[in-house]
């Protein structure tokens, strides 16, 4: 699933292209994805300019005059500009210059229109990309719950992923099943560092393409090339060289080198 590196890829690549244009006419073919009846949904947007292109954690929101449109993802979802609609296109805004297209072989993406931003944007946490080190080790002193299961939870923090929780770990040392709120100050803010520098140079390298991500000019990102114990179970540690393991933390697989991140 994008996590926060290829959403907010998406939005770079799509912003400058998109931000200014006029919806003029909108199709869907996915309940799954849309959830409101296709034609309401299609008047809401019909002869709205985008206002905005932003991201919320995983969410990537077009400010409207009339409200704004959410767009989640989901596991395959692609948002694509000036692009041709194929067979897998779920939702199509015909521009006044121009197209953008979502497209998603698995429907597990969502696309909605409120008044107001969804509830459920407004319910994440503060931002993992800017999150102050105070405020950052003042929400963990509060919470029993062990550290990767609490990454992974959008309202304590919008955005993380299991890509990036795996690697933030990796970077600063932590067992994925150690309690957060007894890390001590010098741990705390060792993932701090490690979390907010990664998803930066993760964002340099415009996220990671393991299956279908792309950004909003069909181009696959690079952060994979990178990745030190994610999906490299059995592999050397990058750090001692001992194997890789894959465990299941809070029902997510998880990677992580035993070595390294001792419990």
């Amino acid at each position: 699933m994008p996590e926060l590196p290829e959403v907010e890829t998406v939005v770079r690549s799509l912003a400058p292209g998109l931000t200014g244009r006029t919806i003029v006419e909108a199709t869907f073919s996915s309940r799954f994805v849309v959830r409101q009846d296709f034609d309401e949904l299609a008047g809401r947007v019909r002869g709205q300019r985008v206002l905005s292109v932003s991201r919320r954690g995983k969410f990537i929101v077009l400010d409207l005059p009339s409200g704004s449109l959410s767009i989640h993802l989901g596991m395959t979802g692609k948002l694509l500009l000036d692009a041709p609609a194929g067979k897998h296109a779920r939702a199509v805004f015909e521009l006044d210059r121009g197209v953008l297209v979502y497209d998603d072989i698995r429907h597990f993406g969502r696309i909605e229109w409120s008044e107001h931003l969804l509830d459920r944007v407004q319910a994440l946490g503060p931002d993992a990309l800017s999150i102050s080190l105070d405020a950052f080790l003042e929400r963990l002193r509060s919470r029993n719950s062990r550290i990767k299961p609490l990454l992974l939870n959008q309202r304590f923090l919008g955005g993380m992923g299991n890509i990036y929780t795996d690697e933030a770990l990796f970077a600063a040392r932590i067992h994925p099943k150690a309690s957060a709120s007894r890390l001590s100050k010098e741990r705390a803010s060792r993932l701090h560092r490690a979390m907010v520098d990664l998803l930066a140079l993760a964002i340099r390298h415009k996220g990671s393409s393991i299956s279908d991500y792309v950004d909003a000019e069909g181009t696959p990102g690079k952060f994979q090339l990178l990745h030190q114990v994610y999906g490299r179970e059995g592999q050397p540690c990058p750090a001692c060289g001992g194997p890789i393991r894959r465990i299941l933390v809070a029902q997510r697989g998880t990677h992580y080198c035993p070595k390294c991140q001792r419990w």
